[in-house]
């Protein structure tokens, strides 16, 4: 197969990205789907403002452990699989959240609906056997710009239906189809994609249950690196206790906590298992990888993903507070934060296009310093501004932050095929800790400062980058069953 992407193909890799990315666009539609139509659940339910708070806080829960142990699922039984069944066992719990008839129930199946979420990460793997190191970073740039379009989507897509369906059970009903869609979906995708091209191998990793590490000191960074992810679900728990939210007593909080804890130590406990041999023997050169690489990713998407999670959570009332003298609607708020989202269609493929391009380091440090001044740039936006003026600012802020995102998730497959999956969970877990990180900061600021906060926190990843990131060259190694070495290219 040619190299180049020819992207208005339906054959060969291009008909697997296109497959690939209407996937992760469908899972972010189910995720998403509740949002659009909130005014109505929330009049068919009574639903006060904290129990809204409620169901959106519960809405990202799950995500961050469910990134990370369905990228180790997808290494270890591919990605064909784990999307079709993603897919599947998404549609019901969609169901169950579209009838249910108590606030109950509706907070529970939007808490289990937050490991769609991890549907991002399969799609990594997928994309990156299927493109060599040439094209994989637009490619995983189209699958990542193109199907996180589906919260948008959602947005314009799922209110329309409700109100074609009327009444009062029209939300139900237009949730309940997008789960319809998504169950269907899982059937076309599984017996239309295969996992690798035809006589290319599927490395799975040599042990489950944790990353592997290849040094002493890259267990020990990999020990600190899992704790900000228990830490920002310990957040979560503290936002829904009895002292924020009230959905949970003291007693249900420490225990939360505390198994929190004890998920650590286990994890701890599998780290140990799979990667003691690092302590009594040298690991061969040829399966080594450095592990400051995926810690680098992390911290770059937990600013970049991180911020466009919080950001759009936030703009919307951000623009309706700011220009309300001005005379904007809520609903003209909405359609002018909007803009932030639209910008993923083409950020993430340019920035992923650049790092194929310019080089993997270079594109990101570049990303990272127009997502700084975007940041700046939105923390000066007062009711003053005309609002075309601020609508461009968002535009030029979102561009770098998704960028951004591209040029990070270009480079997570080059670092250990085998691992892809684990890789990109890990980074994409960390997108969640900064969203999650961002909006508890605003909690106590104002707008003005939580968007100078992310510009601080983009100065720190900057210098990260620019110290302990490593630009991949030559080849990465496999070995395959039978004991043969395969080389694969990275550069």
């Amino acid at each position: 197969m040619s190299e180049k992407l020819q992207l208005l193909s339906f054959s060969g890799r291009t008909r697997v990205l296109h497959l690939t990315w209407f996937a992760f666009f469908l899972s972010f539609v189910v995720w998403f789907n509740s949002a659009p139509v909130m005014v109505s659940i929330r009049e068919t339910f009574g639903l006060s403002d904290a129990q809204v708070k409620i169901l959106l806080t519960l809405n990202v829960a799950l995500t961050i452990p469910a990134r990370i142990i369905v990228g180790m699922l997808v290494d270890k039984f591919g990605p064909k699989l784990i999307y079709s069944l993603l897919l599947g066992l998404a549609s019901f719990v969609c169901f169950f959240f579209a009838f249910a008839k108590s606030f109950e129930v509706l907070a529970a199946a939007r808490f289990l609906l937050g490991f769609v979420g991890a549907g991002f990460v399969i799609g990594i793997r997928m994309i990156s056997e299927w493109f060599p190191a040439k094209t994989v970073g637009v490619a995983e740039g189209i699958y990542g710009g193109w199907g996180n379009f589906g919260s948008a989507a959602a947005a314009m897509s799922v209110p329309v239906l409700a109100a074609w369906v009327g009444g009062d059970d029209g939300w139900r009903w237009a949730v309940a189809a997008t789960g319809c869609i998504s169950l269907c979906y899982a059937f076309v995708y599984y017996f239309s994609v295969s996992n690798t091209p035809k006589g290319s191998t599927y490395f799975k990793p040599k042990k489950t249950g944790a990353m592997e590490v290849t040094s002493k000191g890259d267990f020990l960074l990999y020990m600190i690196m899992n704790i900000p992810m228990y830490v920002a679900l310990a957040v979560l728990n503290w936002k829904l206790g009895p002292s924020n939210l009230a959905l949970l007593d003291g007693f249900s909080c420490n225990l939360i906590y505390t198994v929190l804890v004890a998920m650590y130590v286990y994890q701890l406990w599998h780290m140990w298992q799979v990667n003691k041999h690092v302590f009594s023997e040298e690991v061969p050169d040829i399966h080594r990888y450095k592990f400051k690489q995926v810690a680098v990713l992390n911290v770059a998407y937990f600013v970049t993903f991180g911020s466009e999670l919080a950001v759009v959570s936030m703009l919307p009332l951000f623009f309706f507070d700011t220009f309300s003298e001005s005379g904007i609607s809520q609903a003209h708020a909405g359609m002018l934060a909007s803009a932030y989202a639209f910008m993923n269609l083409v950020a993430r493929p340019v920035g992923g296009m650049a790092s194929d391009k310019f080089g993997r380091k270079l594109t990101l440090l570049v990303l990272l310093t127009g997502l700084l001044a975007g940041y700046v740039l939105l923390s000066q936006v007062t009711a003053a501004w005309w609002i075309p003026a601020a609508v461009v600012a968002t535009m030029f802020c979102s561009f770098f932050v998704q960028a951004g995102e591209g040029a990070v998730f270009a480079m997570v497959p080059l670092i250990k095929r085998r691992m892809t999956g684990q890789i990109a969970g890990m980074t994409g877990a960390y997108g969640n800790v900064g969203a999650v990180c961002f909006l508890t900061v605003l909690s106590f600021v104002s707008p003005q400062m939580f968007f100078l906060t992310i510009a601080c926190a983009a100065v720190v990843v900057f210098v990260l980058v620019a110290l302990f990131m490593e630009e991949p060259q030559g080849h990465m190694t496999e070995v395959l069953p039978d004991g043969t070495v395969q080389m694969i290219e990275v550069t």
